[in-house]
């Protein structure tokens, strides 16, 4: 069931629930089996559910450089392919095909309250117009994080000819119909056009439960993400301004107080997703085992965050404040027998009971979607795009005395000092497996000489923005769009690196992620690959 609805609502961009026998019978039939929408109150029951209930954290975690291959059997085939950067062919609530599928969902869900609002006479309420920017702005959201999953990232250069994703905006799409893909460059326009009619409709009286709907904040720091990946530096520096106000710092995450609660996982992991921390703008639950695979669980640590990484780039590693012991959350290390790894409590583990006396039922977590602490370090990187450099080093000194118990002042200069006395990872590309907080930059954007103050700085916000997203699938999107290349490496049971797998160079065609079997089995383009 759930493969055949993922086909017919993505492929012939339709709606409704129906079963299919083969790849060919969706074509043959168009039920219409849509919820009636004609009130308020159905527009916003609707928008409930348009957010992911799959997240894509996991996944693009395993395929970030936050992870190494540890000497182990804590895996499956799934977890493997992903983790090798193979086109995925197995499927589970962790996958990509997972991912498309739920938003696609998404946006059919969007489709269908935006459709109800115009069949209603239009945005004539204070409680329509707000649903109709919410309804806006999920739709722009799903069609996002798609296009940066599965195409290459937005290259002004290139994206005009970059192989998008399909736009769903048809709610009576023509049945047997395999839409295009398009461009990246065509997703970028439509979303932006999304966001720009949403963001002035949007508004949070309609809301009973903000902080898992595109409110006001939420809804201005999605706009910095996307101007940020979309080069506009100077429109993401004005919807950070929006999100983040005049004193930003009431707004970011307390971690002195979270030092303060009980050092257990469950608390501490909860408390960090909790609705009423001022810095989680929009949270997401889905269906989903990282609370095990970044918990203090054994769970598919084959691949994990360990000792080496967090040593040398992490959490363990020098950087401007100095080491471990100067956050307010130092990690956790578990070693044990044929595993090592470090985490920080920043994931929650949830069980879902389908029946409690038998003990069955659904991993879940929560996972948030956007922070004021990563709007803050984007505005930084807008400003340093931008050669603000002392507004960026204000920020960026912000975040970390935020962050740390340093009362370090960051300056340009002093940004620029210290990354220039570390050496690049990999020094001998492709060869060497030594790596350091500080990784050659291959952005398809302009930026000044390595060893410039703009790269410095770059390197800053990356440094923090790893460190502030651990564990959330963030950094993939960073390696994207800053053609930082890696190679896939074993750790040896001395704990160094052993030997090289692989190896992501910056224009490798697997930074894309393979669309779904069953999407490409239905006539859509492929990726390529090499």
């Amino acid at each position: 069931m759930k493969r055949n609805k993922f086909i017919y609502s993505v492929i012939i961009l339709g709606f409704g629930l129906m079963t299919f026998t083969s790849c060919n019978d969706f074509l043959d039939v168009m039920p219409d089996n849509r919820t009636i929408i004609d009130t308020e109150d159905n527009v916003r029951s609707l928008l409930v559910s348009a957010y992911l209930d799959h997240d894509y954290n996991l996944f693009t975690e395993l395929l970030s450089d936050n992870v190494d291959e540890y000497q182990n059997t804590y895996t499956e085939r799934f977890i493997d392919e992903i983790y090798q950067w193979k086109d995925p062919r197995e499927s589970n609530n962790e996958s990509p095909e997972s991912f498309w599928e739920s938003a696609y969902q998404v946006i059919t869900t969007a489709n269908n309250a935006l459709d109800g609002i115009e069949k209603m006479g239009g945005a004539t309420t204070t409680i329509l117009r707000e649903c109709k920017g919410e309804a806006l702005l999920a739709r722009a959201y799903a069609h996002f994080m798609l296009v940066n999953i599965f195409s290459l990232n937005y290259n002004s250069a290139t994206a005009g000819k970059d192989l998008g994703i399909p736009l769903m905006y048809d709610t009576h799409a023509e049945i047997g119909v395999v839409p295009s893909r398009g461009t990246v460059a065509d997703v970028y326009a439509s979303v932006d056009k999304d966001i720009q009619e949403g963001l002035p409709l949007i508004g949070d009286s309609h809301l009973s439960i903000s902080k898992y709907h595109f409110n006001t904040k939420a809804a201005y720091a999605f706009a910095a993400r996307f101007y940020l990946y979309y080069e506009k530096w100077e429109k993401a520096i004005e919807y950070a301004n929006k999100c983040l106000g005049e004193n930003p710092k009431s707004l970011l995450r307390d971690w002195a107080n979270s030092a303060t609660l009980a050092s257990t996982f469950d608390v501490r992991s909860q408390h960090y997703v909790s609705s009423e921390l001022n810095c989680n703008l929009l949270l997401a639950t889905g269906y989903s085992n990282a609370g095990v695979a970044f918990g203090p669980y054994f769970t598919w640590k084959k691949y994990t965050h360990g000792p080496y990484i967090s040593d040398h780039e992490t959490g363990g590693a020098t950087h401007p404040w100095g080491g471990s012991t100067m956050l307010y959350e130092a990690p956790h290390s578990y070693p044990g027998t044929g595993y090592s790894f470090v985490i920080f409590w920043r994931v929650p583990y949830m069980f879902e009971y389908t029946d409690a006396v038998a003990g069955i039922g659904y991993r879940r977590s929560i996972f948030p979607l956007f922070t004021t602490d990563e709007c803050l370090l984007n505005r930084a990187e807008a400003y340093t795009m931008t050669k603000q450099y002392d507004k960026a080093a204000t920020d960026l000194t912000l975040w970390m005395q935020n962050f740390t118990r340093s009362r370090t002042t960051l300056t340009p200069a002093s940004i620029t000092s210290f990354y220039n006395a570390i050496a690049y990872s990999y020094q001998e590309t492709g060869d060497s497996l030594a790596s350091t907080v500080k990784k050659h930059l291959h952005p398809a954007f302009s930026i000044d000489k390595e060893g410039s103050t703009q790269e410095a700085m770059l390197q800053c916000v990356l440094d923090f923005r790893r460190m502030e997203t651990l564990h959330w699938g963030l950094r993939w999107f960073d390696i994207k769009r800053y053609g930082i290349e890696y190679p896939r490496r074993t750790i040896s049971t001395s704990g160094s690196p052993d030997k090289q797998t692989d190896f992501l160079s910056k224009d490798d065609p697997r930074r894309a992620v393979q669309l779904p079997s069953k999407v490409l089995d239905a006539g859509v383009t492929a990726n390529p690959r090499n």
